[in-house]
C-alpha cells in the first residue's frame, strides 16, 4: 500500500532511458540468426591415464557439454555470429588439480557446405578434485557472408581431429 501510495505522489521520477545508440530496432528483432546445436555424439569427452583408454579406474577428468545460444550482427554483408556453450568437468579416479585442455570445435555449415571451421584449444582450471567444475566457452567473432536463405546450422562438440576440416 506504502509502494503504491509512494508511486502517485506528486514526487519527480527519474527514468532511466537509453539512447538512441543502444536501442535495438525492430529489423534487428527480427533480423535472422542461426541455431545452435551440440552435434550428436560430440557432446562428452574424457581423457585417460597414458595406456588407459577405456579403463574406467584411469579416468582423468570427464567433461560435457549441455547448453548453446549465440548471438548475431549484421553489418556490411557481414554476418557475425557470437556461439557459446556451457559444460562441466568431473574429475575421475586418478584425477588432480590444474588446467585441462578440451578440444571444442565450432561449425557452421549450409547443407553440405562448411561456411566456418575451428577447433579451439579449451583452457580450464580445475581446483577442487572431488567436485565438478563449470565453466562457459565463447568464439566471438564468426564471420560469414550475409545469408539470401534462412539454412544455417551452428555446430558445437568436442573433437579430437585436426584443426580444420
Amino acid at each position: 500500500m506504502l509502494i503504491a501510495a509512494g508511486c502517485q505522489s506528486g514526487d519527480s521520477v527519474t527514468r532511466n532511458v537509453p539512447d538512441k545508440s543502444t536501442q535495438i530496432t525492430e529489423s534487428e528483432l527480427r533480423a535472422y540468426c542461426p541455431n545452435v546445436a551440440l552435434r550428436e555424439g560430440t557432446s562428452a569427452f574424457s581423457t585417460f591415464e597414458k595406456g588407459g583408454d577405456g579403463d574406467p579406474s584411469k579416468v582423468i577428468y570427464q567433461a560435457s557439454l549441455s547448453q548453446a545460444t549465440r548471438a548475431c550482427t549484421y553489418e556490411g554483408g557481414t554476418m557475425t555470429i557470437k556461439a557459446a556453450v556451457a559444460g562441466r568437468i568431473v574429475p575421475g579416479p586418478v584425477g588432480k588439480a590444474g588446467t585441462v585442455s578440451m578440444p571444442i570445435r565450432v561449425a557452421v555449415v549450409r547443407g553440405g557446405d562448411v561456411l566456418y571451421s575451428q577447433l579451439h584449444q579449451h583452457q580450464v582450471s580445475v581446483t577442487d578434485t572431488a567436485a565438478a567444475t563449470q565453466f562457459v566457452f565463447t568464439d566471438p567473432a564468426i564471420n560469414i557472408p550475409q545469408p539470401e536463405q534462412r539454412d544455417i546450422m551452428i555446430y558445437i562438440g568436442f573433437d579430437e581431429g585436426p584443426p580444420s576440416r
